[in-house]
């Protein structure tokens, strides 16, 4: 549990929270502009209240996500039309950080949305209020391609598909669009798939189906799960329970679970997605007694093997984030292959620039059957300068030991053989100051 936090009270339907396996980051409420707190994920229990924050921002944070091929790396989206990247430290600073990597301008209005490409390194997509989608190159700072006739009114989520090769759209319009980002043109799309007038949500399944969260006309919650390539009828569609809370889908590619989870409600219901009908089966309900003002989702590669966990949230209360572990309970403690398939890892598959020549590429697998361990001294491999090779900011550490993340065998055998090469010098000078000095004392001495 993570205590005495002011979680953000902006009107928004994000998340406010983002994880990985390294650390949380939480949307919180900040005087004289815009913030977020991030937290080592050990760093459990009452947080200080002058804990250092990320601020660079003139106006609330409505927007953050962690990049999926640096853990080191978070971008965030803004009522003050930027989006900010910023790369966090492994050790806890002693300030707030305030200057970001890169500043991101393109939007004319607050920008709700970002989410980088699931495969190519240093893609990210921002959409703004102003109704216009923005794809960055991330490690050059430029604006690669720019989606602003396509939606007619503000959009409510956007989402990748597995190989990052389509994105899908909801708007207020009421249309679920596909779109082929980089031809500029919207491949299929869906006139009210719920004919609620809340928001909708839509994500992509990993076969590329497209799963959506809505309202009936007479306020009930509901979710569909359509075919692209037939928008006419649904593959499945069913109604669940009256609230006004917006749910947000949160889905498992490795197991084809989809996990709700309203905003306001305090529950979370999963959900099986199969080639069987009814094709959405409901697994089971997740209750507790308070409300969530938002919600972050582990990727897979930050779960506990040895326990058998499926899926870990974090629950944001108002004063606190609490974490929900789900587990699959096994009697042997072996490696259980079928919870755990290979899943996507740190290493990019493609880079930024041949993802916007026309490549793609599903994501690279790594296997969690020893519990996933990142490869190290990754460098990132851009024609360009790449802003993001920048070293984390400097500053003075609480604590350091040869267990700190940057302090590498490499860099400790690098000192000890300096060390060695310094003591030799040193013992070379003691021995000519000694010669000197006994044939100074033989000249004083009139016997040179």
């Amino acid at each position: 549990m993570y205590e005495d936090i002011r979680v953000s009270k902006v009107t928004w339907d994000s998340s406010f929270c983002a994880v990985n396996p390294k650390f949380l980051a939480i949307i919180v409420e900040s005087s004289g502009g815009g913030a977020f707190m991030v937290l080592p994920l050990a760093k459990t229990g009452r947080v200080d209240k002058n804990h250092p924050m990320v601020s660079g921002h003139t106006a609330p944070v409505l927007d953050i996500d962690w990049c999926p091929h640096n853990d080191n790396v978070i971008a965030s989206a803004s009522d003050d039309t930027t989006v900010m990247v910023w790369q966090i430290p492994d050790y806890t600073p002693v300030r707030s950080i305030t200057e970001p990597i890169v500043t991101l301008e393109g939007h004319s209005k607050r920008v709700g949305i970002i989410t980088w490409h699931p495969s190519a390194r240093n893609i990210l997509l921002s959409a703004g209020s102003d109704n216009a989608i923005i794809i960055w190159n991330v490690g050059t700072g430029e604006a690669l391609i720019s989606l602003d006739e396509l939606h007619t009114d503000l959009i409510y989520n956007i989402c990748w598909n597995y190989d990052g090769s389509l994105i899908t759209t909801t708007c207020k319009d009421k249309k679920v669009r596909v779109i082929d980002p980089r031809k500029n043109e919207i491949v299929a799309e869906k006139c009210t798939p719920h004919e609620g007038m809340r928001p909708m949500r839509a994500i992509f399944t990993r076969d590329g189906n497209i799963f959506t969260t809505g309202f009936t006309r007479m306020s009930q919650r509901e979710l569909g799960l359509w075919d692209p390539s037939n928008f006419d009828e649904p593959i499945a569609l069913q109604e669940m329970d009256t609230s006004n809370g917006v749910l947000l889908p949160f889905y498992d590619p490795d197991s084809s679970i989809v996990y709700l989870c309203g905003k306001g409600d305090s529950s979370i219901r999963y959900f099986e997605i199969t080639d069987e009908a009814p094709y959405v089966h409901y697994l089971n309900t997740f209750s507790s007694k308070e409300p969530q003002r938002g919600m972050g989702f582990m990727p897979k590669r930050g779960l506990d093997v040895s326990k058998c966990e499926i899926a870990r949230f974090y629950k944001l209360h108002e004063r606190k984030c609490e974490p929900i572990v789900m587990t699959v309970p096994r009697k042997s403690d072996l490696f259980q292959d079928d919870l755990y398939p290979d899943t996507p890892g740190l290493e990019p598959a493609i880079e930024a620039e041949e993802w916007f020549s026309g490549q793609n590429a599903d994501p690279l697998l790594v296997s969690l059957r020893d519990g996933y361990v990142p490869a190290k001294n990754r460098e990132f491999k851009v024609t360009k300068k790449n802003i993001l090779d920048n070293k984390p900011p400097t500053g003075p550490r609480r604590s350091f030991s040869s267990c700190d993340s940057g302090f590498s065998r490499i860099t400790l055998e690098d000192l000890m053989e300096e060390i060695k090469s310094l003591r030799a010098i040193v013992e070379s000078q003691d021995k000519r100051i000694s010669n000197l000095e006994n044939q100074l004392h033989a000249l004083s001495n009139g016997t040179a």
